[in-house]
């Protein structure tokens, strides 16, 4: 007995299936002006490509500039998803599986539930439909791939700013706070306005006023906080008071960010070294 394999035929499926209802997903990383022209040309690419198919009916162009860690943070994917969900696309179109995100449980968790929702997805640089018998084991490769590309990137990132941090060479120990400014090279320098600010601050700590009090009392002068506010906050004073800065000295990495792709930042209290750098600039007490 012989048995004739007849391959599937994707564009009677497509027929067969009638996909009436077509959006797009685009995505970008950055805001950068190259790639935000990146993106408005993925955007005219396919609604263009959807509006010239008679049987297409355009539904929407969504995108995103947002890093692929963390599809909680792009919004334009999680309305096309809502959008999903209330039976308004049937076929959506991707320029590649990395613009789907760079987080592999997300990927396919966002994969099978657009499955379950009978919604198809075509990815145009690998050409695959989320529907194809051997596209999950192909999507969960290219995924990890991706995911690994991006850990990596953070890692040397990461790597490359506390080196900087134990040369005494990162920006970040010229990051202006209340009582500084930058000069014309970047340097901070005392603005002496609020230079005179912090010195009382310190003086009236010095002599036992509380912190409410020190509020009070810089309310009462008319001085506005760091933010303009009329009223300065107690955790504003007690930062100003444990600030390194005003005494010349640059301490960096107070914080740090935990997870690749949670991105929530943390005080540093002990996870990882610290860099004091001392008579970095003018000391203002």
């Amino acid at each position: 007995m012989n048995v004739e394999i007849i391959p599937a035929n994707r564009h009677f499926e497509f027929k067969r299936r009638l996909y009436k209802r077509v959006a797009a997903y685009c995505r970008v990383s950055t805001d950068q002006e190259i790639q935000i022209r990146s993106l408005e040309t993925q955007q005219e690419y396919y609604e263009n490509l959807i509006k010239s198919k008679p049987c297409w009916q355009f539904v929407g162009i969504y995108a995103d500039t947002a890093s692929g860690l963390n599809n909680k943070k792009m919004l334009g994917f999680q309305d096309l998803m809502q959008d999903c969900r209330n039976g308004k696309i049937d076929l959506i179109l991707i320029k590649s599986i990395s613009r789907l995100g760079r987080n592999t449980v997300q990927f396919l968790k966002s994969c099978d539930e657009l499955k379950a929702l009978n919604v198809e997805v075509f990815f145009e640089v690998e050409n695959i439909y989320i529907s194809d018998l051997n596209a999950t084991v192909m999507m969960t490769v290219q995924e990890s791939m991706f995911q690994h590309e991006s850990e990596e990137k953070s890692y040397n990132t990461r790597w490359g700013i506390r080196a900087r941090f134990t040369e005494g060479s990162s920006k970040f120990a010229d990051a202006e706070c209340y009582g500084y400014r930058k000069d014309s090279n970047g340097k901070l320098e005392v603005y002496e306005p609020e230079a005179e600010v912090i010195r009382n601050i310190y003086s009236w700590r010095e002599q036992g006023v509380s912190l409410r009090g020190i509020s009070k009392r810089l309310s009462e002068l008319g001085i506005k906080s760091p933010r303009g506010k009329d009223v300065w906050g107690i955790e504003t004073i007690r930062l100003i008071l444990n600030n390194e800065k005003y005494r010349g000295d640059v301490l960096l990495q107070k914080t740090f960010v935990d997870e690749l792709f949670t991105k929530k930042r943390r005080p540093n209290k002990g996870e990882y070294p610290q860099y004091l750098i001392e008579n970095h600039h003018e000391s203002i007490l």
